[in-house]
């Protein structure tokens, strides 16, 4: 795999946990929603750096009350034809105004990344196979939006009435 953030290649810091590991001490560790659900005070007195895997089945909503407490939300795409990840980042950004990462990964193409970008994620976990040139490039396909988004970059019907 390789992670983008910011359109830069980084090393993976985090400690993506199963639902029976123990949290390393002073490692930054994601665990489950439904890990986060059963253990999440737990979690948060353990002093370790924190985030969260939510899949399109997971309702955003339902982590808005420790969003200060996480650092991290990855959101999984099994297909990408599943567009409710694009949804969960949407509202953690513009409902809930959460400032952490949002990190996409599982079945994400190049052909997404503009509309992932302007829908908040900003971190993407690539599958091996993936041609990371090709991939920021995908960044700029898109030059004018017509409809406002968690990007906050100008719509076209915004720069008109400028």
């Amino acid at each position: 795999m390789t992670l983008l953030k910011g359109g830069t290649p980084i090393e993976d810091s985090w400690v993506h946990l199963d639902d029976e590991t123990a949290a390393p001490a002073g490692a930054a560790i994601t665990v489950s929603f439904a890990r986060w659900q059963a253990e999440s005070e737990a979690l948060k007195a353990s002093g370790v750096t924190l985030g969260v895997r939510l899949t399109g089945d997971d309702a955003a909503e339902e982590i808005t009350d420790d969003l200060n407490a996480l650092q991290l939300v990855v959101i999984a795409f099994p297909a990408f034809t599943d567009g409710r990840g694009y949804s969960i980042a949407r509202i953690l950004r513009e409902r809930y105004g959460y400032e952490g990462e949002v990190r996409a990964t599982g079945n994400i193409l190049r052909d997404q990344a503009s509309l992932m970008t302007r829908c908040g994620f900003d971190a993407f976990d690539l599958a091996a196979h993936t041609d990371v040139a090709d991939w920021l490039e995908g960044l700029k396909d898109i030059t004018l939006e017509y409809q406002p988004a968690a990007d906050r970059r100008r719509s076209v019907p915004q720069i008109r009435h400028a």
